[in-house]
């Protein structure tokens, strides 16, 4: 599912169901409504309608409607990663870094990070 853009709304519900699934509709109501303030007819329209894009899949169990993510964490995030470095810097990673430390300085632990991370990238093949 290359093309996923996830809605910051659909974000919510599919942080719910990655912190835990399957999980019923009523589970993922409760914890939406305590966190950003959903309504039940919120949640369940967004459970409805990311189901129908199959972002998430629902299994009837004994009346209950259990809910499980059909795309996993790590593919999400690479994929909005990936458009917000080509939406916002071009697809400059340099530029995105750049940007980033102008408004914030790093710590030690981060620098050390950030050279681990790009010594690693000089070992990974391109796509």
């Amino acid at each position: 599912m290359s093309n996923m853009n996830l809605t910051n709304a659909e974000w919510n519900v599919m942080d719910c169901l990655w912190e835990k699934a399957p999980q019923a509709g009523r589970e993922i109501v409760d914890t939406l409504h305590t966190r950003i303030g959903w309504s039940k007819s919120t949640t369940l329209t967004m459970l409805k309608r990311m189901t129908e894009k199959n972002l998430i899949s629902c299994e009837n169990s004994e009346k209950i409607r259990m809910y499980s993510p059909c795309i996993n964490r790590d593919d999400a995030v690479k994929t909005e990663t990936e458009n917000f470095l080509n939406r916002v810097y071009k697809g400059s990673v340099s530029l995105m870094v750049s940007a980033m430390t102008q408004k914030q300085a790093l710590s030690e632990e981060e620098i050390r990070e950030l050279y681990e991370i790009l010594e690693q990238s000089k070992t990974k093949p391109r796509p």
